[in-house]
């Protein structure tokens, strides 16, 4: 089985391609300054070209779900989408945050995903590696760093250190080393950063489920509403 995935949910966004029997084929990550709609439909015919690759071989279409940037997940969304309806394959929707915990698989300590989402709070997550998988014990929540670090200090889980990874663990680092007293570990630069590879995987995980998203009714997971429809409702 072949899986085409899409990561969209941050600036530094990408695209990778997984078969489940042989591994990884390609993986391309793009650092987007401007839109995530001006590469993502470039680079995908660039990595089909460089793997001989055409998306009728593809058996299903993996997108990061959110949370994250509002107009990247919809960039990401709409593509998989309209690679869906041409080829007839179908979907997958893999969460941002879980498929960035995947980037510290077996961590002995718990791992809290967080990424900026902006007026001064964080998207963020809890998990625990526990057999083959992460087990989550905090569900995704758009919440201040203040709070969020108050319910990581309730959990006996995070007694000992817990591991940050995100670009929110990132802006806000002294204020969560400060927060859990010290017990804050954070990895290298280069993990910070939800990966497309991970979305395949964990896609290739739900299609072997069957745990297929429905093209007409998916949507990305916001958490909470964006500023258009605060102004519209206001």
């Amino acid at each position: 089985m072949k899986i085409l995935a899409i990561e969209t949910s941050t600036l530094l966004g990408g695209i990778a391609i997984l078969d489940d029997s042989s591994g990884l084929i390609a993986e391309v990550k793009l650092n987007v300054k401007s839109t995530h709609s001006e590469r993502l439909l470039s680079e995908v015919g660039h990595i089909m070209d460089k793997t001989g690759l055409q998306l009728k071989d593809i058996d299903v279409f993996a997108v990061s779900i959110g949370p994250g940037s509002f107009t990247g997940l919809r960039i990401g969304v709409s593509t998989v989408k309209g690679f869906s309806y041409a080829t007839g394959r179908p979907i997958v929707a893999v969460p941002t945050l879980e498929a960035l915990a995947w980037n510290f698989p077996i961590c002995r300590y718990p791992v809290c995903t967080v990424l900026d989402a902006r007026k001064k709070e964080v998207y963020a997550a809890l998990f625990a590696w526990e057999g083959e998988g992460f087990r989550r014990i905090l569900p995704e929540e758009s919440l201040g760093i203040a709070r969020l670090l108050a319910c990581l200090l309730e959990h006996q889980e995070c007694s000992e250190r817990v591991l940050f990874a995100g670009e929110g663990a990132l802006l806000y680092r002294d204020i969560i080393m400060n927060g859990m007293d010290h017990r804050a570990l954070f990895p290298p630069s280069d993990k910070m950063i939800p990966s497309p590879a991970n979305v395949a995987f964990l896609g290739i995980q739900k299609a072997l489920r069957e745990e297929f998203a429905d093209p007409l009714s998916l949507v990305p997971c916001y958490i909470r509403k964006s500023e258009a429809e605060l102004k519209k409702n206001g």
